[in-house]
């Protein structure tokens, strides 16, 4: 009924106009990092010089939620965290970045074509922070995303190919891992080494997540031979290069006391409209429980005592994190969070990067959580003492 009432008020605004040239054309072909995008009954065609694609069958490949408001004739996007609101019949979009809303106007309205939802392409991905392409031989229209760069990156470990971080990098990448000199030229040198090694590095990305400007992945690496260690990566994204990084890594372990792996666990992504919201309940934990300004607030993140648990030594439920908690007590170790300077997620995952101490020692917490309908469910974590200044690779610092 939506599509029909669409089609409807749409269709009667055009006819009206009477200005829209259409290029119908079968061979139109649309790629999301690299991949060929299959439509069902609708393909795009080129309106006025420019690329209109059904907007489902797009952009909910690269993880974006669409809607249609019916009361306003509304489509609406969001996609890392950006929102975008296209009124049918009007040339113009409502775009809300970073809570402010500019209205920008485009060449032709949002149409429809056999009750699908056309909408420019190339104006979507690059509003939302994606490089677009087009091949005029092949008729191409495509898309990369940040996350396909972060990828990308990391791979270069395994590959060798030096060129993808000239490519991806600005000059002045900033670098957070201390064991590692900053900029692009020192990125580069890591990856001539690695490929210089008797023994090839391996990557295996896990999870994979964008939020804005920024990308973060959890990674299995063995560099050089050294051991598998599992990672949080963070890349921030300036004008499609990449310009900072943050991580943390840990060697990997066994199974910890409830059977389960550092890595393994759901990873579907779900509430794609709710990413801020559960950004918010993350915060909200920490400083309630983790930092312990309200620790009587602990039962209410929770479902009862569901809580998958992925600490390599905590079991399973709040029991578990409780009986973690009272061992460190009598040990006298200390667990303290003071500040949380990054917290970034995707729909139902959520990763808090904090700084804190355990046991005294200067350490920084990596804590990922699966937030579903309004309480925690899942958890997993990297936690990693910071070294001594006079240790560093950069001056950057940890955070």
């Amino acid at each position: 009924m939506k599509k029909r009432t669409l089609s409807i008020l749409l269709t009667a605004a055009l006819l009206a106009s009477g200005a829209v040239n259409v290029m119908a054309d079968t061979n139109i072909n649309v790629t999301v990092d690299g991949t060929t995008v299959a439509f069902e009954d609708v393909t795009p065609e080129i309106v006025d010089g420019k690329t209109y694609v059904p907007v489902r069958g797009v952009f909910e490949n690269i993880d974006a939620t669409v809607d249609y408001i019916n009361e306003s004739s509304t489509v609406v996007i969001d996609c890392n965290n950006v929102n975008l609101k296209f009124v049918v019949g009007s040339d113009t979009v409502a775009v809300t970045k970073n809570k402010e809303t500019k209205n920008v106007k485009l060449d032709n309205a949002t149409h429809i074509k056999n009750d699908r939802t056309l909408v420019p392409f190339r104006f979507i991905s690059e509003t939302v922070g994606y490089d677009v392409d087009w091949d005029e031989a092949a008729k191409t229209a495509s898309v990369t995303t940040n996350t396909k760069k972060a990828l990308d990156l990391i791979g270069s470990f395994a590959s060798g190919d030096t060129n993808v971080a000239k490519n991806l990098l600005t000059e002045n990448y900033i670098q957070h891992n201390l064991a590692y000199g900053t900029g692009r030229d020192a990125f580069v040198g890591s990856v001539e080494y690695l490929a210089s090694a008797p023994v090839k590095t391996t990557v295996n990305n896990v999870r994979a997540f964008a939020d804005g400007d920024y990308v973060f992945l959890q990674t299995v690496y063995n560099f050089a031979g050294a051991g598998e260690q599992v990672a949080f990566d963070i890349f921030r994204f300036e004008n499609g290069k990449i310009a900072e990084h943050w991580d943390n890594l840990a060697s990997k372990a066994e199974p910890n006391p409830s059977g389960r792996t550092q890595i393994d666990g759901a990873t579907e992504f779900k509430e794609l409209d709710k990413t801020e919201e559960n950004k918010q309940i993350a915060a909200n934990f920490i400083k309630d429980v983790l930092v312990g300004e309200n620790p009587d607030n602990l039962t209410s993140y929770f479902n009862g005592n569901e809580y998958i648990q992925h600490n390599t030594g905590i079991a399973d439920g709040l029991d578990g994190l409780g009986a973690a908690l009272a061992a460190y007590a009598e040990q006298g170790i200390e667990m303290i969070y003071t500040d949380t300077p990054i917290i970034v997620g995707q729909g139902n995952f959520v990763l808090a990067v904090s700084e804190g101490t355990l046991g005294g020692a200067p350490t920084a917490f990596y804590d990922m959580w699966r937030i579903e309908n309004g309480k925690i469910i899942e958890h997993w974590d990297i936690i990693e003492t910071i070294p001594d200044k006079s240790e560093w690779a950069n001056e950057n610092g940890k955070f």
